[in-house]
Formats: C-alpha cells, sequence, structure tokens
C-alpha cells in the first residue's frame, strides 16, 4: 500500500450506513476522454446511473468529491455553458466523482466516473487508493473503448488486461508488446497493482469510422464484461435497444450511400480473412487484402458523420435523437 496521501485532493463521505455490512465492494471505473471511442464507456456508466437497483433513489448516492480544479484542463476541454439572449446561464461543470449504486438485486456497487485528469495523475492515483481503503473496494474494473480498423457488422473484439493473471478473463489477441499512449486509467491500474490492490479491465474495439458518434453496441459489449468480472446483474435492455436502433440507423445509410459501403466491405473482407488466418495458425496478417488507406476513409468521413448527425440527412433515414 502506499504511504502517501492526498486530503485535498478527494473528499470522502465519513459516514455511509448503506455500506457498514458489505463485505464484497467492487468499483467500476469509467472516465471521459481519451480511451473513450464512440463515447462506449460514458454511455456504460450513464446506464449504470440511471439503472440503479431496487430500492436505490436515482444517481446514486456520491460518497467520494474530487477536486476538478485540480485535475482539469479547462482551455483543453472546455465545458458547455448557455448563452441566453444577454446573458449566460447553465454552466456544466465537469464532475469527477464516486457513487455508491446497486444492480438489478440490489447489490451494492461503487462507479468512478467523469472527466479523465489531465494533470497530477501521480495524485490522482493516491485519492483512488484512498477511496478504495476507505470503502473496502476489493476489485476495480476499468471500461474504455479504442478506434480500430474494423467493419460494424462483426463482433465487437474486447482486449482484456489486469495487473493480476488470475483476472484475466479471455485472451489477448495482441502479441508481444505494443508501445501505445498512456492514460490515467492505464496508470492507475499500474500503481493499483504495485500496491497490492487488484484491478482489471475491458476494451472494445470500436469502427474507427463510428468512433466520433455514440456508439451503444460497443457499451452494451462493455456491460457484459463488467456484469461477469464484478458478479453483478446488469438489465442492459435499454442499451441493447439504443445499440439496435443506431445499427438500422448505419445500415440504412449504407445503404444509400455505396462509396461508404465499399469502404466497410473491405474492412468486412480484412476482418475475414484475418480470422481465417487466425483459425488457421497461419500469419496473423492477411495477405493481398490491404486495409482501406486514412485517405480513402478520409474522403468518406465527413459525409458519414454528417449523413448520421446532420439535419440535412438525404438517405431517407431516421434522425438521431
Amino acid at each position: 500500500m502506499s504511504n502517501a496521501q492526498s486530503p485535498r485532493l478527494v473528499h470522502i463521505v465519513d459516514d455511509v450506513p448503506e455500506l457498514e455490512e458489505v463485505r464484497r465492494l467492487p468499483m467500476v471505473l469509467a472516465l471521459d476522454g481519451f480511451l473513450d471511442a464512440g463515447n462506449a464507456a460514458a454511455l456504460a456508466a450513464g446506464h449504470l446511473i440511471n439503472a440503479d437497483g431496487p430500492g436505490g433513489k436515482p444517481e446514486g448516492v456520491v460518497v467520494a468529491t474530487f477536486d476538478v480544479d485540480q485535475l482539469h484542463d479547462y482551455r483543453a476541454r472546455r465545458p458547455p455553458i448557455s448563452f441566453v439572449r444577454d446573458h449566460y446561464e447553465a454552466y456544466d461543470a465537469p464532475r469527477l466523482v464516486v457513487r455508491l449504486l446497486r444492480d438489478a438485486e440490489g447489490a451494492p456497487f461503487l462507479l468512478l466516473h467523469g472527466p479523465e485528469p489531465d494533470t497530477r495523475w501521480e495524485a490522482f492515483c493516491r485519492a483512488v487508493e484512498e477511496v478504495i481503503t476507505r470503502f473496502g473496494v476489493h476489485l476495480v474494473v476499468a471500461m474504455g473503448s479504442v478506434p480500430m480498423a474494423v467493419p460494424h457488422t462483426r463482433p465487437i473484439a474486447i482486449t482484456h488486461h489486469a495487473n493480476n493473471d488470475e483476472l484475466l478473463t479471455g485472451t489477448s489477441p495482441w502479441r508481444g508488446e505494443l508501445r501505445v499512449p498512456s492514460s490515467a486509467q492505464a496508470l492507475l491500474e499500474v500503481r493499483l497493482g504495485e500496491w497490492g490492490h487488484d484491478a482489471q479491465g475491458f476494451v472494445a474495439h470500436v469502427p474507427h469510422y463510428l468512433a466520433q458518434l455514440d456508439y451503444p453496441r460497443a457499451s452494451l459489449a462493455l456491460l457484459e464484461q463488467v456484469e461477469f468480472a464484478a458478479r453483478l446483474t446488469v438489465d442492459r435492455t435499454d442499451v441493447a435497444e439504443q445499440a439496435e436502433e443506431k445499427e438500422s440507423e448505419i445500415a440504412r445509410y449504407l445503404a444509400a450511400n455505396e462509396e461508404v459501403a465499399d469502404v466497410v466491405a473491405a474492412l468486412e473482407q480484412q476482418y475475414d480473412a484475418f480470422e481465417r488466418a487466425e483459425d488457421e495458425g497461419s500469419s496473423l496478417l492477411a495477405e493481398d487484402r490491404p486495409l482501406p488507406t486514412g485517405e480513402e476513409i478520409g474522403e468518406q468521413f465527413e459525409q458519414f458523420l454528417a449523413g448520421l448527425d446532420g439535419p440535412d440527412d438525404t438517405s431517407g433515414g431516421d434522425q438521431r435523437d
């Protein structure tokens, strides 16, 4: 366990009677920002909040609050505010909090959610450990998502990771070492392992051409993993319905836009060739089936987003809510 304390970075509620008799308490982690393609983790966290279980109150109970002023870069990620005719109002202040929620069967769990800290990552990790120690959290389960060159018509792939090999619930699709940009979420998993706390996580692979849209299908996949790892019961009905609606919307758009559909078809061919190579134990790289280039995808990217989200959709599909 670490010796350093960060009393001014996080305020923890002293008296939480709901947890006095709890012997097993997981904490789910979802940080908005870098590791959240398709807003998959944020959407999943929102579902957990709105689906607070039997006997719970809407949005649960906030049991810890981080001092966002010490962690947030306001110029890099400017919070929205409304300008109404001649004055400002409704400032949407960023919040990084820990909520006490209950699953569909009433089992308690914590949810740490909000914007990923821009600064003071080490201090943030120590502050999270304070929360873990205070409430006796036995396991941290993180959710994340990254853009990948994969088609939306194939199953959502998940990268499993953990600071304890015994926690892994799936086989990694990667071979060898990958050097990737770090995140506060990744550092937290490392530090918690060094301090003797179990932490694991799941990263959904989101089609890169959908990474800037809300993509509930990836949220659904993350919730399935969290439910299994944290031994929670999550009613995923709403997210499943949202995912079906989004898939239908995408299908309608592709049917009316042949050039974009061709890009997706090329990704499907690459994906299927890769899968066959894996099944046959041959090369991990599918030969003679190159991925679409960045230029090819870029030519259709803005049109694709406008077609799904814009007010002037000419494909005849429904507009996004």
